[in-house]
């Protein structure tokens, strides 16, 4: 069933109002966050989850973690290789669901390399802005194994274990707006 008040229709990402994000264990001991600036995503609701769309495109140069040093590695090709495969991408291929809970599967591309994913979601709801725009708010997360990804650089620590952790959390807080 589509959430109540999710009019059928183009809904397109509003930027602005939404962070695609995710979190990786570092040296074993604390937790790094880093985001993409720019994604672009639309999601096409049909008349029943089973025919509705959802694809988005994240411009893998446009990570942030708030340290240029380790944007620029992240972004080199010990890691997104961004010049070999400047962007990253989802396509849902299945929605399961009611009321706020959600399952989004979908397959995810991270360096050329495809996986399915299954995103834990909530339909945080809808509401119509000042400005007359129609809008609809979810919150997500999935964790994926980076390796699986290509993304296996790594340095061992003096003390045991590895820098940077294989489970990568990927959280989104996003925000849609009626076309």
């Amino acid at each position: 069933m589509i959430p109540t008040g999710l009019n059928a229709g183009t809904w397109n990402l509003d930027s602005s109002h939404s962070e695609v994000g995710f979190t990786v264990r570092h040296a074993g001991i604390s937790k790094v966050r880093g985001s993409f600036d720019k994604v672009t995503s639309v999601l096409e609701v049909g008349q029943s989850l089973s025919d509705s769309k959802l694809s988005a495109v994240i411009d893998a140069a446009s990570f942030n973690s708030n340290d240029a040093n380790r944007d620029a590695h992240i972004k080199s090709a010990d890691f997104f290789d961004v010049e070999q495969f400047p962007e990253l991408s989802f396509t849902a291929t299945n929605v399961e669901g009611s009321g706020e809970n959600y399952k989004v599967s979908g397959d995810l591309t991270i360096k050329g390399i495809t996986h399915p994913v299954t995103l834990d979601v909530e339909f945080n709801g809808v509401a119509v802005d000042p400005f007359g725009a129609t809008r609809a708010g979810f919150s997500g997360t999935t964790s994926i194994s980076r390796k699986e990804f290509g993304l296996t650089w790594n340095a061992a620590l003096e003390t045991g274990g590895v820098l940077v952790g294989d489970k990568v959390t990927i959280n989104l807080d996003v925000a849609f707006v009626a076309a």
